[in-house]
């Protein structure tokens, strides 16, 4: 026979149940930070990873590009070269999108869901023209120009430069998006400024070092300008529709451009010999190393976080230098070393949130309030506290 009634818990029991309770709570919080700290450790090695992916990109499509131009000196056949690899975006796209996503469109569907993304009839030609060769002008001129300077000036000055397009974007944002203004911003645009009049003050104002870095100015420019526009003309686009969009301007690019090489090498403005002497593979070398930047670039924020990106554009520079220093293209006086770190430290300044300064001053609460803190008075049953307690007590009752 079982009985209805249950003892009462005496106080040990009670202490146990509630220290058993407690430690499933901390248990159950412990998994909860490991879980979440895992996430965050996770993000953080795809981060690095991004970081030295970017930055080897880059600064080996620059160095490639920069040995091409002594075998084969063309600067816009290799830029019309290598847009036209922007085609296979959406190929590997939808590749993509036949492995992860569940349900499974054929292409047609697909490309006809990403074609929404230029209004509600879609790809149109009013729509190519007004919305998309506008921007496949502004590529082309973004890499040939950035491929220009790199035939007058060296490699690190050229991806010291065109750290300015962070600078430019900023101050076309605010201009024309009327984006919120932050001083540290404008200090480091001032920064990037700066950079640019002392590196052509460092190679003392000869004409293949202004005309190099007038190139690589004016293709920061064009990126910025590109970026912007981007916004405010389309919008925020998700991964499907920026692949058919540089698809569409790698098509548009061999099909309408692909008279203008042919126009530059018949009036002898670039010259590149028959087919067999050409470096088939160098140019594919800077076409592939371009197009897995652009991809990292416009689809590496799926994995990690933003700012690992355009960390790995300015470690390129430093990577360019060491190489440059060790072919000897380069010396580094001291006007060059201060020109580089200000537009670096510019762009880095640049990579801070808009509420920085709010979360500065939380920070330095926080560990303000942590050191002011007293320390916590042991109160426990077997506390020296309790037990001078229990002393009182006892000689307050022998003395009645």
């Amino acid at each position: 026979m079982f009985s209805v009634f249950r003892r009462r818990p005496t106080q040990g029991q009670c202490s146990e149940l509630h220290s058993g309770r407690a430690g499933d709570t901390g248990r159950r919080r412990l998994r909860c930070c490991v879980k979440i700290t895992a996430a965050q450790v996770q993000k953080v090695l795809w981060g690095v990873a991004m970081v030295m992916c970017v930055c080897s990109s880059w600064a080996g499509s620059t160095q490639l590009a920069k040995l091409t131009f002594k075998k084969f000196d063309a600067p816009f056949t290799l830029t019309w070269f290598a847009t036209t690899w922007n085609c296979l975006f959406f190929p590997l796209y939808y590749l993509g999108h036949l492995c992860k996503s569940p349900e499974r469109q054929p292409p047609k569907q697909r490309f006809r869901e990403c074609c929404r993304f230029f209004g509600e009839d879609g790809l149109t030609v009013k729509v190519f023209f007004t919305k998309v060769a506008p921007f496949g002008l502004l590529w082309i001129l973004t890499n040939y120009l950035y491929l220009q300077a790199l035939r007058k000036i060296n490699t690190t000055d050229v991806s010291a430069l065109f750290c300015c397009n962070k600078a430019f974007v900023f101050l076309l944002s605010w201009i024309v998006l009327r984006d919120r203004f932050m001083g540290i911003r404008i200090v480091a645009a001032i920064f990037a400024i700066a950079g640019i009049v002392m590196m052509t003050y460092a190679d003392g104002f000869h004409s293949n070092s202004v005309m190099g870095i007038t190139s690589v100015v004016t293709s920061a420019s064009m990126s910025a300008l590109y970026k912007v526009l981007f916004k405010m003309v389309l919008g925020s686009a998700k991964f499907g529709e920026a692949a058919l969009f540089l698809t569409i301007v790698g098509g548009a690019n061999f099909v309408l451009m692909s008279f203008v090489p042919l126009i530059l090498y018949l009036t002898g403005v670039e010259y590149f010999g028959p087919p067999g002497d050409i470096p088939w593979l160098c140019l594919c070398g800077v076409a592939g190393l371009n197009f897995a930047f652009n991809i990292l670039v416009n689809f590496g924020v799926a994995v990690t976080y933003p700012t690992s990106i355009s960390l790995g554009i300015v470690l390129s520079v430093p990577v360019n230098a060491m190489v440059d220093l060790y072919t000897c293209e380069i010396h580094f006086n001291g006007v060059r070393l201060i020109a580089v770190f200000i537009i670096c430290l510019g762009f880095l300044m640049l990579l801070l949130p808009e509420d920085w300064d709010q979360c500065f001053i939380r920070l330095h609460a926080k560990i303000r309030s942590k050191r002011e803190e007293p320390a916590e008075v042991e109160t426990g049953p077997g506390s020296s506290l309790n037990w001078s307690r229990r002393a009182r007590t006892s000689m307050s009752n022998f003395t009645h």
